[in-house]
Order: structure tokens, then C-alpha cells, then sequence
């Protein structure tokens, strides 16, 4: 038996496994404590000297896979015993592995453990998304109820795009920005045409978008390097060019050209009235800043009253930063004040110059922080943008020991939230993880609720309220994204803890201050968190929701 689960291990490294003793193979992973750990040394002694060969370095040293999935490898000294065979296996391995990895991944058997530093695709796989343009900036934006809504900043794909109100200035990727004035529907066909139904709207066509297309019933506008504004509504359709010149194609005036200060009527009865002032970006910005001012000030004022509620544990603002210390707005002392240690960026928060953010994207960024006290639930919310997800997992609030009761909050790099609390930490546990298709060994009893994914790189910049509430009266564990709850799982009894606490704590990061080496599992947000509130409470669906209305930024 020994053996044959040995020969089906080897066979699957060097890739003549056939689909039926991959099968085999799987069932015994599933099956038996003692082949999972057989299993796992090979796949370290791979992992080492891969790691080996890339750092030209002659020291063997192999990784353990940590109890929690999510916890740093620590470092052991490979048995001397083991040493000889396991590099002859990892050898083998090395050269093999990248056939393997392909073979794999072009099979529905892709789900065998490899090394983390090994991919499953014989070449990287670019990130892609779908759309023509992005929506910069949204300014009392009112949509329709049978229309979906955009976000500053989302990718906008080809098809319809309409509001009732408002201004919206898309920026197309060829280099045209449109700045459109509602009532409005246009239809996004590619990165260098637009088709307008109705809207009056402003087109600033620079050099390298010459050629530029807007189209309005049954003509064209060829940008040749030009800004124009056009009114289109159902019966008439008519261009001025405000600077520069551009050319009509199809309809009655196919062919002609039209220069500065030119007028025309493409649709319906001619008419030498004005357009009316027509918005520029000048006056976008000044009204873009007076409502993002206006937010600012309404949100300052629901401030108030979420920072005296006696079931607030913590409140951090970074606007309310001085020096390096993040004040504690909740009423429960300035011993729970933040501190920036490392090199954390200030930014611009979610309202613009108005507040500030705290971007964790260089190594060593992080809040330090220390909660002391017993707590008999948590709901943990934050505004966070994300700019990427380079790590395995980014951390948004984290106990440092991860002992009993205290809590990890982060996201995986799939865009799923993670929030997890220690149960017993006395504990070791290995399982099969079916969600990741390996065996992992836990540092303690616990269990990490994950969500579906929410964000992938077309989010990048854009920002989220992010809630978890954690409630072992009701055994529960709810998460959302953007006052909408996107998870709702039960804590089964062996999960169940009553006494909750956090002690020391970090807000961006995980540095794992009690570690025995120099190495540190890299955890930093690549984005920036401008606020963060800690609850002894589960907050109800209705309170998250409210939480978001309050705190959202313009055009969200």
C-alpha cells in the first residue's frame, strides 16, 4: 500500500499519472492523515529546492504549511535523513514540474497540490477586462430604475449608458472626454465611438484622439483635432465647434467641414438659436468640489451620533490624524489610539482634499493599535480602496497573536473577504481543504468565513465600505460590501466562542510581533483605508446599510 500510494505520487511529479489513479490518488489525500503527510513532504522537498535553484543559495531549508491557511510558513531545518531522497525527488521535480503544472492546468484534475511558488499555467495569463471608457467624475447622478448604475471610476463597456440628471465626464481610452449633461442616453460602441440618443454635451478631443467619432441620428462628427458641444434630443440634433475643426459624415451635410465658431443642425428644422451655456471643465470642477465639500459636511455631521453610541469600541478617522496618532473618536479613551509606523502614506480620503487616507502599499506600512477588554460580539466596518491584490492575503484589521477570541480580518487575493477568530489556539488541527484542494494545517482551532469574490482589477481605485459581523449569541457570521450582505454563515458548535477580545492589533498589516525569526508573512494593503469603526455589537442588516448611505462618497 506504502508503495503504491508512493508510485502514484512520483507518477503525478513526473507527469505519467493517468486519470485513474489520479482518482486513486485523490481519494487516498481525502482519506488517510498519514498520506497527506507523506504528501506534503514531497511537495515540500519540490518547494525547497525550487527555491533553492532561484536563489543560487546552498542552504536546504523546507516550509511547513502553518495551521491557518492563512498564517506565515515558518522555517525548520530539513532531517539529514531525509535530506538525500528528498533532494533526489525534488530534483526531479524541478525539471519536471513546468510540463506538469501545464498538463495539469489543461485537465479537470488541475485541483493536485503544487508548490506555492510554482504556477499552474505554463505562462502567465494576462488580467483582462471588457470596456471602452471610464466614468471620471459623477456629479448628482439620478439613473432610471430600469437602467444599472455606474461608480466614478468603473470601466464602462460598450452599450447603453443613461441617467436622468446630473453630469457625468467619461474619459474614453483613446483620449476623448465627453462631459454630458442630463437627461441623457448614449450608446458606448468602441474606445473611439459613441452614438448619442439625447443629452447636450461637451467633447475634448486632444491629438492623439483625432478621428474621434460622436454619432447623432443619421450623422457623424469626425473629430480632426477639435472641442465641440452638441444637443441631441429626440427631434433635433445640432453641433457647434468650439475650437478647431471637425467634419460631418452621412446625412445632409455628409462631407462638409466646420471651424471654430461653426454651428450646424445635423436633425430637425434648422435654428440659429444658441445652445444655451454649454458646462465646461472648469465649471465641472468647481461644482465637483462644492458637492464633494457638501458630502464631506453631511457625513462629519452622522459622525456625531455613530460616535456616542455606547456600543462603540473603537472609531478611527484619518482625518482626524495629528502627527502620527490617529485619535480614538469613540468614547472609550485615547489609550486606543492608533499609531503609523513604517513608511505610511497620507492621501486624499474618499472625499477628495476634504479628508485623508492611509495607503499601506509600501512594506512596513502599518496602524499599530491596542484594544484591551472583553467583548461579547464584533462588527468590524471600513471605507478601503483597493489598488491591487499582489499578496496571498492583505490585511485590513488584525489581532497580533491570534489567541483566543481575537479576530483576522483581510482579504485573499481572489477578492474574497476573510474574517476568522481564534476558538482555541492550544489546538492543532490538519484537514483536507476542498475550496483550496489541498491539506492544510491549522495553528489552532478556528474557522475562515469567506465570502465570494467582490473586487478584481477593474475595481482597482475604487472605493468599498466593507462590514463583518461576528454574533456567537445568534451563531452567526455575516459579511458585506457596500451595505449589501454577501454572506450569511452559522458558527457550528465547535467554533463557538462567548469571550471575545483584541489586545494588540494592527490596521493595514500583520507583522506578528511575537515571531522567533527575522521573516515576516508580507500582508500590507496595497490600497488605502481613510476609516475603520469597531463595534461590541452585531449590527443589524439595516444599521450596515445605513453606515454606507452616510459615509459614501460622490458618485457612489
Amino acid at each position: 500500500m506504502k508503495d503504491d500510494f508512493q508510485n502514484l505520487v512520483y507518477q503525478a511529479i513526473d507527469q505519467t499519472i493517468t486519470p485513474e489513479d489520479f482518482d486513486r490518488l485523490q481519494d487516498l489525500l481525502e482519506s488517510s492523515e498519514e498520506a497527506r503527510q507523506a504528501y506534503l513532504q514531497v511537495v515540500n522537498a519540490s518547494e525547497s529546492l525550487h527555491e533553492i535553484a532561484a536563489s543560487s543559495t546552498p542552504v536546504l531549508a523546507a516550509q511547513t504549511r502553518p495551521a491557518d491557511p492563512t498564517l506565515p510558513l515558518p522555517l525548520y531545518r530539513w532531517p539529514s535523513v531525509f535530506a538525500l531522497r528528498s533532494l533526489m525527488i525534488a530534483a526531479s521535480a524541478l525539471i519536471l514540474v513546468g510540463g506538469l503544472a501545464y498538463w495539469l492546468g489543461q485537465q479537470r484534475w488541475s485541483s493536485l497540490v503544487l508548490p506555492a511558488t510554482v504556477s499552474l499555467e505554463s505562462d502567465a495569463t494576462e488580467s483582462q477586462i471588457a470596456g471602452h471608457a471610464t466614468l471620471r467624475r459623477a456629479v448628482d447622478l439620478q439613473w432610471p430604475s430600469n437602467s444599472e448604475s455606474a461608480k466614478v471610476g468603473d470601466v464602462l463597456p460598450n452599450g447603453r449608458f443613461q441617467f436622468e440628471s446630473g453630469i457625468a465626464e467619461i474619459d474614453f481610452f483613446c483620449g476623448a472626454t465627453l462631459i454630458v449633461e442630463g437627461p441623457a442616453e448614449l450608446n458606448i460602441e468602441s474606445d473611439w465611438s459613441v452614438r448619442v440618443f439625447q443629452g447636450r454635451l461637451r467633447a475634448t478631443v486632444p491629438p492623439a484622439a483625432r478621428g474621434f467619432l460622436v454619432k447623432a441620428a443619421e450623422s457623424e462628427v469626425v473629430d480632426l483635432g477639435t472641442e465641440f458641444t452638441m444637443d441631441v434630443t429626440a427631434d433635433t440634433a445640432r453641433v457647434e465647434v468650439v475650437d478647431g475643426e471637425i467634419m460631418l459624415r452621412g446625412g445632409k451635410l455628409d462631407g462638409q467641414h466646420l471651424y471654430t465658431g461653426d454651428k450646424e443642425t445635423l436633425h430637425g428644422s434648422p435654428s440659429q438659436q444658441n445652445f444655451g451655456r454649454m458646462i465646461t471643465a472648469t465649471d465641472l470642477d468647481r461644482r465637483d468640489r462644492s458637492a464633494t465639500q457638501q458630502r464631506f459636511e453631511e457625513w462629519r455631521l452622522s459622525m456625531q451620533s455613530i460616535q456616542a453610541d455606547p456600543r462603540l469600541i473603537a472609531h478611527y478617522d484619518t482625518s482626524n490624524l495629528q502627527h502620527r496618532i490617529i485619535r480614538n473618536g469613540a468614547n472609550t479613551g485615547d489609550d486606543r489610539d492608533g499609531l503609523l509606523v513604517g513608511p505610511v502614506d497620507v492621501l486624499d480620503g474618499r472625499f477628495g482634499t476634504e479628508s485623508r487616507g492611509l495607503n499601506f502599499k509600501r512594506l512596513g506600512s502599518r496602524v499599530r493599535t491596542r484594544i484591551e477588554g472583553d467583548f461579547q460580539a464584533f462588527t468590524f466596518a471600513c471605507w478601503v480602496k483597493i489598488d491591487n491584490l499582489n499578496q496571498r492575503y492583505s490585511a485590513l484589521f488584525m489581532g497580533d497573536g491570534y489567541e483566543n477570541g481575537e479576530p483576522h480580518w483581510q482579504i485573499r487575493d481572489d477578492g474574497r473577504l476573510m474574517f476568522s477568530v481564534m476558538v482555541d489556539d492550544s489546538q492543532s488541527v490538519s484537514f483536507y481543504n476542498k475550496r483550496d484542494q489541498r491539506v492544510v494545517e491549522d495553528a489552532g482551532l478556528h474557522r475562515v468565513y469567506t465570502t465570494e469574490p467582490f473586487w478584481d482589477i477593474s475595481k482597482s481605485g475604487q472605493w468599498f465600505h466593507l462590514a463583518a459581523v461576528y454574533d456567537p449569541a445568534s451563531e452567526r457570521v455575516q459579511q458585506f460590501v457596500n451595505g449589501t450582505r454577501i454572506s450569511r454563515e452559522a458558527i457550528e458548535p465547535k467554533y463557538h466562542i462567548d469571550t471575545l477580545r483584541i489586545g494588540p492589533a494592527e490596521i493595514g498589516n500583520w507583522g506578528q510581533p511575537f515571531r522567533e525569526t527575522p521573516w515576516f508573512a508580507v500582508r500590507n494593503l496595497d490600497g488605502t483605508i481613510d476609516e475603520l469603526t469597531i463595534y461590541n455589537a452585531a449590527l443589524q442588516p439595516a444599521e450596515i446599510q445605513l453606515l454606507y448611505e452616510s459615509g459614501k462618497p460622490l458618485g457612489y
